[in-house]
């Protein structure tokens, strides 16, 4: 819980002064020899922990599911495999995985969105790194709007979309081969765009590097890139840009 639900219960009597007092006593992360999980990252920064799955033992990724959950409520991971969501669905029958994203998550079901971010991909190959920035921009509450299948190479097929994606605070712009559609969305929005190459691509592709170098030498104005297939990173990012043209 926020420092501000605390004490938002304490004043309307629903927990007791003592009880606050012994949250307020806590350190900052919870010590489980292995972790160390961060529970007041969300007071710091905005944004609980996530959990990043991949090469996890499975006893250390059940443990740190339950503590999270335990402490918020929910739970986002990224990454994750089927096996890790068999494992955390023995324990925690409500989790819910995606194939295509692989998020492995709990999530509550009164959450607000607000404001608008737009998730565009250059071909469907690239969905998987998408619908990892699409979900991690939902998770953290805002509202996306997905415009797949939108390369350079039927550019008639983007322009019958601008509409919609010129509305949006924050441009997400997922792009493997030669990385161009971040370019292209430069210079047709106002608001920021995350660049996010993906390792999709033949031989001279480099597993996304060509991506990767064509978007940090975008001539269009207002692009930022992330690493190669890291779908997360910009959906933080796009929640953060999100928040700031939101009233609240």
């Amino acid at each position: 819980m926020e420092a501000r639900e605390i004490l938002e219960k304490v004043k309307s009597g629903s927990i007791s002064v003592e009880e606050a007092e012994k949250y307020f006593k806590k350190q900052p992360y919870e010590e489980m020899g292995y972790a160390k999980l961060d529970s007041h990252r969300e007071i710091r920064s905005g944004f609980p922990e996530v959990v990043y799955c991949s090469g996890k033992a499975d006893q250390y990724l059940t443990s740190i599911y339950r503590k999270l959950w335990e402490e918020n409520r929910e739970v986002f991971g990224t990454r994750a495999d089927r096996h890790q969501y068999e494992l955390v669905r023995e324990m925690l029958p409500q989790v819910t995985y995606d194939e295509i994203s692989r998020i492995l998550k709990i999530e509550k079901e009164d959450k607000k969105r607000y404001g608008k971010v737009a998730v565009c991909t250059a071909g469907t190959a690239d969905i998987p790194v998408a619908e990892e920035a699409a979900q991690t921009a939902e998770y953290f509450g805002s509202n996306v709007e997905r415009i797949y299948d939108v390369g350079v190479s039927g550019l008639h097929r983007l322009l019958s979309k601008l509409d919609v994606i010129q509305e949006a605070n924050c441009v997400v712009a997922v792009a493997g081969m030669e990385g161009a559609l971040a370019s292209v969305l430069g210079g047709l929005v106002s608001r920021p765009v995350i660049a996010v190459p993906t390792s999709v691509g033949y031989g001279a592709s480099l597993h996304g590097l060509s991506a990767l170098l064509t978007m940090i030498n975008s001539c269009a104005n207002g692009v930022a890139v992330v690493n190669i297939d890291n779908g997360y990173g910009a959906g933080y990012i796009a929640t953060q840009i999100n928040r700031m043209g939101c009233d609240f």
